[in-house]
């Protein structure tokens, strides 16, 4: 069987083997309804491009929204309203029952406190966790679980990235596997139709000098081994979830996949592009309704999926900044500064939108044109770090930064 993809990063011991079929030994098995007790998860997901946190969950109740955006505001009666001041897109609908049953929280004017309006090191400043410094060689999730159960220690899925390659974000020195696709991970197996590969290959890296290399070859085969009672070619999604075609929705619907095959999923990390709306961004209609609407749906069908799952589950969602408040002479957005960032799960205490809500009047913009920031967004994830995942080192985590119970916003129970 020829092996098409091959990929290794030696920063975190990571190999990723895709191959051109499925593996026979993946049809054999049945997931495992629930994790043993105390398995806790984070999810965290980037929205790359810097999405429209304005156009995401609408001030509609602030007349200045309005005024700054006349031709892609969002109307007031196609809000799904919260609270009065905020609402969500009307593509976000999926998103309101998990919201009325209080596992869905909203951070706003949260985000990075670096002024860069570049998409590339603000993406690196909020993965490494270490916003202005661009010397810091791993990432925050990485660190996350560097004192966190050292028994998982050896779960070689115990961090798992769904994407072709390693993302900044889980580089450093605890184990992080990156999947592209769950059902051509692994090797030839005992496919008989496959060329008899495995062994000589496997054999290449018994034999290698490189001793990073070698390490980051037997973790492969180690992953391979763990997914021969799990069968992804299979896999039905639970409670009718129905996760929407495209590259998003089916990374989420893997990510469920592993999780439930009881493989010690810990942390888990994917992304989503297409939020960088300089033209013609949309309203109801349009650029971001399109990639909202899979955004939402994708994470909907992800949360059924887990069923009682969910209890033991947070999502974190980030995005490297926001757009302006005023839209430009294009119909659309420029780099902005402050954004919006979600938090749901069984442990969130939902159905409110926290932070400080700076205002949109003139002199109350960042720089005179962006939402100004009132929420470090490492002041929300270091709340996930020490409180959902049990990780109380959070100097390490995030270092210089003073983050501490004290100052958690208390979206976790």
């Amino acid at each position: 069987m020829p092996i098409t993809r091959r990929i290794f990063l030696k920063n975190s011991a990571l190999a990723l083997v895709s191959t051109a079929v499925v593996p026979a030994f993946l049809t054999r098995a049945v997931y495992a309804d629930a994790l043993p007790p105390g398995k806790k998860r984070l999810v965290v997901i980037f929205q790359r491009g810097a999405a429209d946190g304005l156009n995401i969950v609408v001030p509609h109740g602030e007349s200045n929204y309005y005024a700054m955006r006349p031709s892609i505001n969002i109307p007031q009666h196609d809000v799904i309203d919260l609270d009065g001041l905020f609402g969500l897109h009307p593509s976000l609908a999926s998103f309101k029952p998990i919201w009325d049953a209080k596992h869905f929280a909203i951070v706003h004017a949260a985000g990075s406190p670096d002024p860069t309006r570049s998409h590339f090191d603000a993406q690196d400043f909020m993965e490494s966790g270490t916003p202005g410094y661009k010397g810091t060689e791993d990432g925050w999730l990485n660190r996350a679980l560097h004192t966190n159960d050292p028994h998982m220690k050896d779960e070689h899925f115990r961090a798992v990235a769904l994407g072709p390659s390693l993302p900044r974000i889980l580089a450093g020195h605890e184990t992080a596997i990156a999947v592209n696709n769950v059902k051509q991970f692994g090797v030839a197996g005992n496919n008989p139709n496959a060329a008899p590969v495995a062994n000589s290959f496997e054999s290449m890296y018994a034999t290698s000098a490189d001793t990073v290399l070698h390490g980051t070859g037997q973790e492969t085969f180690d992953a391979v081994k763990m997914l021969k009672d799990a069968d992804p070619s299979k896999y039905q999604p639970s409670a009718g979830a129905n996760y929407p075609r495209g590259r998003f929705g089916d990374a989420l619907k893997q990510t469920a996949q592993l999780i439930k095959a009881n493989l010690g999923v810990q942390v888990a990390f994917t992304d989503i592009g297409g939020w960088d709306h300089h033209v013609n961004e949309g309203s109801t209609q349009g650029q971001i309704a399109n990639v909202l609407r899979e955004f939402g749906q994708s994470i909907s069908a992800f949360w059924t999926d887990l069923g009682d799952l969910q209890e033991e589950t947070v999502v974190v969602t980030m995005s490297e900044f926001g757009r302006t408040a005023r839209e430009n002479g294009n119909r659309g957005t420029d780099h902005g500064h402050a954004n919006v960032m979600f938090v749901l799960g069984g442990p969130v205490r939902g159905g409110r939108v926290y932070g400080q809500w700076p205002g949109l009047a003139a002199h109350q913009l960042y720089e005179g044109r962006d939402l100004a920031l009132t929420t470090d967004f490492r002041r929300v994830l270091g709340e996930a770090v020490y409180t959902h995942l049990g990780n109380r080192d959070l100097n390490t985590v995030f270092p210089n930064y003073q983050n501490s119970p004290k100052g958690f916003l208390g979206l976790l129970g």
